[in-house]
């Protein structure tokens, strides 16, 4: 932190689903090798961990959430599982927000009971509890276009503070219009880490959190489609990272900087 030292962590597993990037085990083979992507449609897992009551409520943004967090979870430490978690979203259930607008502005004012139910920031969050029986402490989180970034500081706050595990998932989808115009999000995008106290054999890498003033700048990235994401949806902000981690690990890399609050950015020293 700006006159603190960082927040030391490492990483265990990712989780990952966006339009060409479905689930890590591929999509960290095209981030290791950018020129390779290939935009397609996003392809989500059924998630079968929940009753089927409770499945025929989800919508796009929980399946979204809940398929990024088994992605890095089949990936992590089973012992380490079901952990502490932080959902990181910078407009929650768009969809979900719009119909309820539509149902307000309709002279019955009738808003569905289900709609309601899906209707707070942590929905999420609840039906991951559910589905993976935790009782563990969960943050739900937005900060417009830093909401990757503050999801990761709480999560490697809340790392360092309990010394234990924590598993961060980060995502958005469109909003319908006209909503879409007045907070373009280009395409849906769910990211996963599952951040430990101390190095395991399955880490990814070490990573030093430390905040940075606005003059540096946040790093891009030099595919064209793969930077126009990152610009495009808040929980993409996260692209830099995560090819970083696919990359085969080189030491002393300069420190990644991510976009954060209009005053602060977020460096992030990723080593092997």
């Amino acid at each position: 932190m700006t006159g603190q030292p960082p927040l030391q962590i490492f990483v265990d597993s990712v989780g990952l689903f966006a339009p060409g990037l479905n689930g890590w085990a591929s999509a960290r083979n095209v981030l290791a090798a950018p020129h390779t992507y290939c935009s397609s449609a996003l392809q989500l897992p059924a998630i079968d961990s929940l009753p089927a009551a409770e499945r025929r409520r989800l919508n796009l943004v929980v399946k979204l959430a809940m398929a990024t967090g088994f992605d890095a979870l089949r990936q992590g430490t089973p012992a380490l599982l079901p952990s502490a978690s932080v959902f990181a979203s910078s407009a929650g259930d768009s969809d979900n927000c719009h119909q309820i607008l539509e149902a307000l502005a309709a002279p019955e004012r009738t808003v569905s009971p289900t709609r309601f139910h899906n209707a707070v920031h942590n929905a999420a969050a609840g039906y991951w509890s559910m589905a993976t029986a935790s009782r563990h402490a969960s943050t739900s989180l937005s900060a417009h276009d830093g909401s990757f970034a503050a999801g990761l500081l709480e999560a490697a706050s809340q790392v360092c503070s309990s010394q234990q595990a924590c598993l961060l998932v980060a995502y958005d989808t469109p909003y319908p219009e006209p909503l879409q115009t007045l907070r373009p999000i280009a395409h849906a995008f769910g990211c996963a880490l599952l951040l430990t106290p101390q190095r395991s054999a399955r880490s990814l890498a070490s990573l030093a959190l430390s905040l940075s003033l606005t003059g540096d700048s946040a790093s891009t990235l030099a595919t064209p489609a793969l930077e126009a994401m990152r610009r495009q949806i808040p929980a993409a902000r996260a692209l830099p990272l995560l090819a970083r981690l696919a990359q085969t690990p080189v030491p002393n890399q300069p420190p990644l900087v991510l976009d954060y609050l209009p005053a602060l950015n977020l460096a992030l020293d990723l080593q092997p």
